[in-house]
Formats: structure tokens, sequence, C-alpha cells
């Protein structure tokens, strides 16, 4: 089969298109024809050699997340599951290929009524927008930053936000993203040196940026506020201590769940995307063996809502 393969840690060019053997469901497992692949910020810094969640050496094939069709069911396993449409992740590599193997369990099915390529883009955001809500307790009338609001995570929480009754102000980098956030009361460009003054108090932030970026942010927040510090788009973490926090009465949320959480996040994703009521942007696909490529994009911060690959 067709795959992408990660043999040392570097750049984007690490990444090569190449063959792979095909793989096999085992006992418990599905195996999945892979029409799309996930790809995201987290998996550039695993292929940059950096400290992640992903622990795994070189040579491998990376990817986390996939959506297909099931074409082959193990030992074990509901004989229904054969021919269904599911996302799936796949528990840290091999999903950049026409085919991967995975624990039954793990699959989720998609709607009748949902895209598959939504699905695809909403399986890592969508729980981690929704669970980041849930956790914030985002309230009817709340005042809420939502850095790298053009991006997969920064979309969903917009209008996550909205549906709860908040009041969003989104904020982005540079002209062209911030012209691309939808669904916000108002949009402010984070590069702007008086983008803050703009923004004014607000009651929950959503850090997805880091750095200064986050650091100011946090210093918006009105006494009683929460923080949801949840990436590093910018490069690094916000640093904010739990004694700031709570010397300025406000609670930080660095955790959505538990792994046992992070099913039913994914399924209330799915479930309010296939209702019309939560639309994943997809900005970019790019063709399997241009893995690469993507990488580079989303590296550049060139990128707009959530990037994808097609098998």
């Amino acid at each position: 089969m067709r795959a992408v393969w990660l043999r040392e840690f570097g750049g984007p060019e690490v990444l090569v298109p190449g063959d792979a053997p095909d793989p096999v469901a085992g006992p418990g497992q599905v195996l999945v024809e892979v029409a799309y692949a996930n790809t995201t910020f987290v998996e550039t810094q695993f292929r940059a050699g950096a400290p992640g969640p992903f622990r795994a050496e070189p040579p491998l094939i990376p990817g986390n997340g996939v959506g297909g069709v099931i074409s082959a069911i193990g030992e074990g396993v509901d004989p229904g599951l054969a021919g269904q449409r599911v996302v799936t992740s796949t528990g840290g590599s091999g999903g950049y290929a026409q085919r991967v193997a995975v624990d039954a369990a793990a699959v989720f099915p998609v709607p009748s009524a949902l895209d598959l390529d939504a699905a695809v883009a909403l399986l890592a955001d969508g729980r981690t927008a929704t669970g980041l809500v849930h956790a914030t307790r985002v309230r009817p009338g709340d005042r809420v930053l939502v850095e790298a609001a053009a991006g997969g995570v920064g979309g969903l929480l917009v209008q996550l936000a909205r549906a709860a009754g908040a009041l969003v102000i989104g904020a982005a980098g540079g002209p062209a993203k911030v012209a691309s956030v939808l669904g916000a009361d108002s949009v402010v460009d984070y590069l702007a040196p008086d983008w803050a003054s703009r923004v004014g108090e607000v009651d929950v932030v959503f850090d997805g940026v880091g750095g200064s970026i986050g650091a100011t942010a946090f210093g918006l927040l009105r006494p009683g506020g929460r923080m949801a510090i949840y990436g590093l788009a910018g490069g690094s973490w916000t640093e904010v201590s739990e004694v700031d926090a709570e010397a300025r009465g406000v609670a930080l949320v660095r955790s959505i769940g538990s792994p046992a959480d992070m099913r039913g996040l994914t399924e209330s994703a799915l479930a309010e995307a296939a209702a019309g009521r939560l639309v994943p942007v997809i900005g970019q696909r790019f063709p399997l063996e241009k893995a690469a490529d993507a990488h580079a994009a989303i590296e550049s911060r060139a990128t707009v809502g959530k990037t994808l690959l097609v098998a």
C-alpha cells in the first residue's frame, strides 16, 4: 500500500512517500480503508523531534487520526461493523497510509447526515473544543476571547461559545486570518500593538497561541474568570502560575477530562455536526504523498481551519 514514512526526525522534507506492507486486522481489530487523514500542529512537532504526547522512534508511518470504511474485521469483532464509515484515532502512528488496523473499540461510526471529511476534521478538534467549553463553564452573557480563531479548534470554539449564549471576540494573526474568522461578534488582530485594548475585560479566554499573546490575554480576565490553556501556535506555552491565577481569582483549565471522557466528547461533536449545529472549516487538502507540504503549510502559519490529507 501507499504510505508516508518518517525515517528520521527533522523538517517537513523527512516525510517521504513509499510502499508499506498491508496491515491485517488482528483479534479485536478492524481494517480501515483510509479516505482522509487528519494533520495537527502536534504532529509537526513530533516529526521535528520535539517532546510531546507521542513516544515513538523512526522509522514509522506517522498520523494519529483517519476516516474511511471498514473493509475487514478481526476475530471477536461484531460482523456488523464491516462496510461502516468510521473515524478513529490510531494510537499515535500509522495514519498517513491507505489502510490502517485499529482496535474496534476505538472507532466512531459517522452519522449518515455527516460527510466523512467533516467527521475527520472533528475527530481531534471537535472533542477538544467541546471539552474546553464544558470545562470553562461558558454561560449566557459571558464575554469570551478565542485566540487562534481562524484555526481548526478556534473556529469550533467560536461556534460553541456563541451557541452557549456568550459574546465572542475572535483573535487571529494578520489581516488574512482576521478576515477568515467566521461567526464571532468581533475580531481583532493580535499582531497589532493595541489589540488588547480593543478586546477589554473578558470572562473566559481560550488560549491556543501561548507565549506573550496568552500572557496578555490572561491580564484581560476579570476576577472569577476562566482561562483554558490548550495550544502553543505561537511556539511556546503561556507561562501563568497557579499562584498568580489564584491571586487574581482566575481558574486555569489545562485538561478537558480523562481518557474515558474523550469518547463522549467526540460523540457529542459528531452529533452536533450531523445536526448542522457545528461546522468545521476545512481550509486545505493535500494528497497523501504531499504530507511534507501539509506540514510545511501548518508550520508557516499559512493554514486556515483544518488541514487534511486525501488518501
